[in-house]
Parts: structure tokens; C-alpha cells; sequence
């Protein structure tokens, strides 16, 4: 089912920038969920994402990623997640996270 249309303010009040994802552990007591420091080049952020299943640590250092930067900060099973990165989702198992096809500074804003 489709979502309702936004207008161009909406968008606008999504700060999207690159993140480059800088170490990743799995969460202890959890089988779904990863911890990520992310750095947003002039700050680093933590993230907790549902992704271990799809995803091992390994494979995640290094990727240059989108965030969805100013998400109200969560509490996560005691962990403060600073915001969300973005991944598509084809509802039939496959989950892949959302990389750039060139090379950005960390920081740069998506628009």
C-alpha cells in the first residue's frame, strides 16, 4: 500500500547525509541487531541496525552508507541510536544497504 504524498517542505526537513561506517559488533543478547560507529566527518554517531541477519561486522567496515541524520536519537536495548541508516527491503528475504557509486566524504548531505 502506497504512503501519502509529501510536498518538497517535507523533504526538506530530512537531513540525509553519508556516513562511512567505521566498526561494527554484533549486540550482545540479540540475533537481529548490530551496532555501528559511524562517522558523519565532522562527528561520529552510533547506530543500532536490525541487519545481522543479512549482514556479518566483517563485511560492513569501510561501506560508505546514507543516514538519516536528524531521527529523534532511540534507546535500544541500552544503547543510544543517533539515527538510521537507509537499506531497501524486496520483502522476500533480501536486505541491502543503500552505498554510493562514487566516493564521498563522509558528511555530505544527500538532496
Amino acid at each position: 500500500m502506497p504512503l501519502p504524498e509529501i510536498n518538497l517542505e517535507d523533504f526538506q526537513k530530512i537531513d540525509l547525509r553519508v556516513g562511512k561506517i567505521l566498526a561494527v559488533e554484533r549486540l550482545e543478547g540479540t540475533s537481529k541487531l548490530l551496532v555501528l560507529q559511524v562517522s558523519l566527518g565532522d562527528e561520529e554517531r552510533t547506530l543500532v541496525a536490525g541487519l545481522a541477519p543479512f549482514y556479518s561486522p566483517e563485511e560492513m567496515v569501510g561501506k560508505k552508507i546514507i543516514v538519516l541524520a536528524n531521527l529523534k536519537p532511540a534507546n535500544i536495548r541500552g544503547i543510544k541510536s543517533q539515527g538510521m541508516l537507509l537499506a531497501a527491503d524486496d520483502g522476500q528475504g533480501t536486505v541491502s544497504i543503500l552505498t554510493l557509486d562514487r566516493d564521498m566524504i563522509p558528511g555530505s548531505r544527500v538532496r
